[in-house]
């Protein structure tokens, strides 16, 4: 599965949330999977959207013929967009789908990992990391993606941003000594995204 995420700052908030709705045409292009987003908890006008493709095929395709028709209606509502496409690799928690509607947040988490330490990053996500995420309340799905230049996205939806702040400060400087995750992370970058259920496709 590919795992596209977008992220953008809107200057004109009714124009892009109705430039959104168009991309309910999506579930007719072969190969879609499902898409969703928000808006940054902690950055004003800062909108998130999550894309999920079977295959790389069936995305390029996607691009190549339906996108720009699509893309047009959100045209100069926003600046700064960055896209950035991931491999699945692995669930965290078990059975991830691309599905919105039971969460009220996502939790994103992107990573550059230092040079030879990608093995030992991904192991400690499946060995440490994972365990204690799936068994918080509240935590619902997620999933640990890898794009080329050693970035890594962790996706994890939750049913409530207060049962993610619970887990944050309950376990995450425990769970980052015994990850060595300083030795591991050139850079870390994250945000929480409070969904808006009108942008699930």
């Amino acid at each position: 599965m590919l795992v596209k995420w977008i992220r953008c700052t809107v200057t004109d908030r009714r124009g892009f949330e109705r430039g959104q709705r168009k991309w309910a045409g999506l579930p007719g292009e072969p190969g879609f999977r499902g898409q969703g987003g928000g808006w940054s908890r902690g950055r004003q006008g800062v909108a998130h959207v999550f894309a999920f493709w079977e295959s790389r095929s069936f995305y390029d395709s996607f691009m190549a013929r339906s996108h720009d028709r699509l893309a047009a209606a959100q045209s100069g509502t926003y600046t700064d967009a960055r896209v950035t496409l991931f491999d699945y690799r692995f669930d965290v928690k078990t059975g991830f789908e691309p599905r919105f509607s039971d969460a009220d947040v996502v939790r994103v988490a992107h990573t550059r990992v230092r040079e030879g330490r990608v093995e030992h990053f991904a192991l400690m996500q499946e060995k440490v990391w994972n365990p204690a995420m799936a068994g918080s309340p509240g935590m619902i799905r997620g999933l640990f993606g890898e794009a080329p230049g050693r970035e890594f996205l962790v996706l994890s939806m939750w049913r409530a941003a207060a049962e993610h702040g619970k887990y944050r400060q309950e376990r995450v400087e425990r769970l980052s000594l015994r990850a060595q995750t300083e030795a591991d992370v050139e850079a870390l970058t994250g945000d929480v995204v409070d969904l808006e259920p009108g942008w699930t496709v």
